[in-house]
């Protein structure tokens, strides 16, 4: 049960119509989905239709005007359905917002919307072959000529890019200036010339979140679309972003672990060897015990986390600690919990081994945590 005072009722009812689109429009269709590697486009237009894109998104501009609570429960729900990878918290609460929070008042006016009713489904660019966790080391370029940037350069790790039909696309307006020579253009992919959309890059979990390759050879895109209008902001506007993606991937590391020990403890209790249930095992009960304390020392650190973001108070520094520390712990106790599966929990079919290949990305994504514990030592 969830105690704060930001949850309510309603979070409630919008998690039972969540449980329900997950269970009838993607449960059933899981094994196809991960198989090509990506959920179909239509997908999102139905999760458009049921409310659950941008539900934090103002009501003015179509969205739901909730908070992270409703983020959360998205999340919870489709990784307590073992369906973790769906990414619809990529399109709501890291990209919407980018719109919402710098975006000129036309083009909040002309995405939000068609974003929350998933007409639209977008990406964000920034990782190149060359750039990693070092946004300052992009390349990408995007050279003013009239009333167009002309964009050159190449990204890879995109997610959401094999549906998007926006994607927003950090580059270097100014070469010469660093971190100030950054902006963010979103890119309209339909008939855009000289954008190619790349391979779709086989993970080793997260499969149904599509990950891609995308270039950029000379695509002439509308001034209109440099996000607030003034270039140079595009690194200001993703540092301030990065700290809410980092507690989104905090959710999902502690719901992951959560669900991974419980799937553990009714494992052990019906599985027997040596003539006792295996939870019978001083050994095993120990192991599940320290499993279980660490989801919940986790669990009440993230809803902390929680509403220290919605109450404003939520810095970069909280940000890089919460994502490191539940990312390394959600690994370790599924580690674990995949051991005393035996054999069983290296099948590809069981849900621990899914969690376990999919929990991996999390120490990886959003900045590896090397780059969160230098974040945090650089702020002491």
């Amino acid at each position: 049960m969830v105690e704060s005072p930001h949850y309510t009722p309603e979070h409630e009812i919008f998690r039972t119509n969540v449980r329900r689109f997950i269970e009838k429009e993607c449960l059933p269709h899981r094994a196809a989905w991960q198989k090509a590697c990506k959920s179909p486009r239509e997908m999102w237009s139905r999760a458009g239709e049921a409310g659950i894109l941008c539900p934090k998104v103002s009501p003015e501009f179509g969205g739901g005007g909730g908070d992270l609570w409703h983020g959360f429960i998205i999340i919870e729900e489709q990784t307590r359905a073992c369906f973790n990878e769906l990414a619809f918290y990529l399109h709501s609460d890291i990209i919407a917002p980018y719109i919402e929070l710098y975006g000129t008042d036309a083009q909040r006016a002309r995405f939000l919307p068609k974003m929350a009713t998933g007409e639209i489904v977008a990406a964000i660019a920034m990782t190149e072959p060359g750039a990693g966790s070092d946004l300052q080391a992009i390349r990408t370029r995007a050279r003013r000529d009239g009333d167009h940037y002309v964009l050159d350069g190449a990204k890879t790790f995109i997610s959401n890019a094999q549906n998007a039909e926006l994607i927003v696309v950090a580059a270097k307006t100014d070469a010469e200036a660093g971190a100030r020579g950054v902006s963010l253009l979103l890119v309209e992919t339909p008939g855009a010339e000289g954008f190619t959309l790349g391979r779709n890059l086989k993970k080793v979990g997260n499969k149904v979140q599509d990950t891609s390759e995308l270039f950029f050879e000379g695509v002439r895109v509308p001034a209109e679309n440099l996000l607030g209008g003034v270039e140079g902001r595009g690194f200001y506007q993703l540092m301030q972003r990065l700290p809410e993606e980092r507690l989104i991937m905090a959710m999902s590391a502690v719901v992951q672990m959560e669900c991974a020990v419980d799937e553990t403890v009714a494992y052990a209790r019906e599985r027997e060897t040596f003539g006792r249930r295996l939870v019978d095992h001083q050994a095993v009960r120990h192991k599940l015990a320290e499993c279980r304390t660490a989801a919940t020392v986790a669990r009440a650190y993230l809803e902390r986390c929680i509403d220290l973001f919605i109450e404003n108070r939520f810095d970069a520094q909280a940000g890089a600690m919460a994502k490191w520390w539940t990312t390394e712990r959600c690994c370790e106790v599924i580690d674990e919990c995949l051991q005393l599966h035996g054999g069983y929990g290296y099948m590809r079919e069981t849900p621990i081994a899914r969690r376990w290949a999919d929990a991996r990305l999390g120490r990886i994504a959003g900045g590896t945590n090397e780059i969160m514990k230098d974040l945090i030592g650089r702020a002491l």
